[in-house]
């Protein structure tokens, strides 16, 4: 018989960072992206929080093309379950240096909403990066 069994070894993160605004997500991201990449390559993160706001870890679900990046949700989904996150922040550069979200970019993001109410969870926010700034879709009413 097989055996399935879900293991999480904890954040590895020395001070845990509290996550209060979408001005702290961007500074935890700023330290994640690969900014010799940020122009040139589109990559998507998830960050899993849990109930008390603290960031348990960071985690690159796509790495794509100048115009894109293809995103696994159920991948979004079974990293928050396995860290027991209750909270989720997803991210997203856009190498044109736009801060506006795109059609897609709503799409992806209504579809992780619903995915998150499915599980008793919550999406904090979905914030778009480029190498000049940043928008948050908390900030901006878009959640």
């Amino acid at each position: 018989m097989h055996e399935v069994e879900i293991i999480y070894s904890g954040p590895k993160i020395p001070v845990p960072l509290s996550i209060k605004s979408s001005k702290d997500t961007y500074e935890i991201l700023k330290e994640v992206y690969d900014h010799r990449k940020m122009d040139f390559k589109e990559m998507f993160y998830v960050l899993l929080i849990n109930h008390a706001n603290y960031c348990l870890g960071v985690s690159q679900i796509g790495l794509g093309a100048t115009s894109g990046v293809a995103v696994n949700v159920k991948e979004i989904f079974q990293l928050a379950l396995k860290s027991n996150a209750s909270k989720i922040v997803v991210s997203h550069n856009h190498p044109s240096g736009n801060l506006n979200p795109s059609e897609a970019d709503k799409s992806i993001t209504r579809k992780i909403k619903a995915g998150c109410e499915a599980l008793d969870m919550t999406l904090l926010d979905h914030v778009i990066i480029t190498s000049g700034g940043y928008t948050s879709f908390a900030d901006e009413g878009m959640l």
